[in-house]
């Protein structure tokens, strides 16, 4: 498999309408149970290349799509909207109710694990949920104490060359070494507006309080992490109040950064097969 030659063949490439927004992405060719996989702050559906065309991809319906303003999906046309936690969640439950998502499994990483938590009141009824690299935030005064290295940059319209270089290493474990080049590229490539937007919505305490989304929740919630994340703090989510928990504790894949579905897709595959067999 080579980032080069993505997307390889099998691969579905998706262009929704949603509303007024182009909505792009791709589905993998396998028929088992749906799974949508949403991406992280500056990312693309690209970050799912290793489980689109992996085993993974081959037995569950894989969809991963681009968020507004990232990878091929048109800018948001209401940014100060679109691009913020309810915006984003609204998008990901019309292109769930759009292709008739049924029973589904809803995987989001960093952002847009936020995303799916705050779309899970709208969804279409789903098996099950999961997020990884993404500490529920909470309305209290320690509401983002979940992270422990979040960086300016994640919120920077414009950041500088350096600013980038220092987000990119942050976002996988410390010395690895092998970031493939997409992941930059995806980021330069994004609505710098998305970034900005999504800061001024967080400030402004314009988000849902996904502390108590976690605790009210109704169907399985799967909480992954790698060992070498820089980014969220394990101590966070495993004092989260979780009643629906699945395996009643977090999961934990050792070597891994923020970017676990690449760094260890093997180890997160298998967890998210786990996962969507046993809902």
């Amino acid at each position: 498999m080579s980032e080069e030659t993505f997307p390889g063949p099998g691969l579905r490439p998706l262009r929704l309408q949603i509303g007024g927004q182009t909505i792009s992405g791709f589905e993998s060719p396998g028929s088992g149970r749906p799974i949508l996989l949403i991406h992280g702050n500056s990312s693309s559906s690209r970050i799912w290349q290793k489980q689109l065309e992996g085993p993974l991809g081959a037995k569950y319906r894989l969809i991963a799509i681009d968020l507004p303003g990232h990878g091929e999906s048109s800018p948001a046309s209401n940014p100060e909207q679109d691009y913020s936690g309810p915006g984003y969640a609204g998008c990901i439950a019309a292109v769930a109710r759009e292709l008739d998502l049924k029973d589904a499994v809803v995987v989001g990483w960093s952002l847009g694990g936020h995303a799916v938590l705050n779309a899970a009141p709208s969804l279409p009824p789903a098996a099950g949920l999961m997020i990884f690299g993404t500490p529920p935030l909470g309305k209290t005064p320690d509401g983002f104490s979940g992270f422990k290295g979040l960086s300016a940059t994640a919120f920077t319209p414009a950041p500088g060359d350096a600013d980038i270089a220092e987000w990119l290493t942050s976002a996988f474990a410390p010395g690895y070494s092998s970031i493939p080049s997409f992941v930059e590229a995806d980021f330069r490539r994004t609505d710098g507006n998305a970034r900005g937007y999504l800061g001024a919505s967080a400030q402004a305490g314009r988000f849902a309080d996904e502390v108590e989304i976690v605790r009210d929740l109704k169907i399985p919630l799967a909480i992954v992490q790698g060992s070498e994340e820089q980014i969220v703090d394990l101590g966070y989510l495993q004092r989260l109040s979780a009643p629906t928990l699945w395996r009643g504790q977090v999961q934990v894949i050792d070597g891994a950064g923020h970017a676990t579905q690449w760094e260890k897709a093997e180890a997160f595959d298998r967890i998210v097969d786990d996962f969507a067999s046993s809902v």
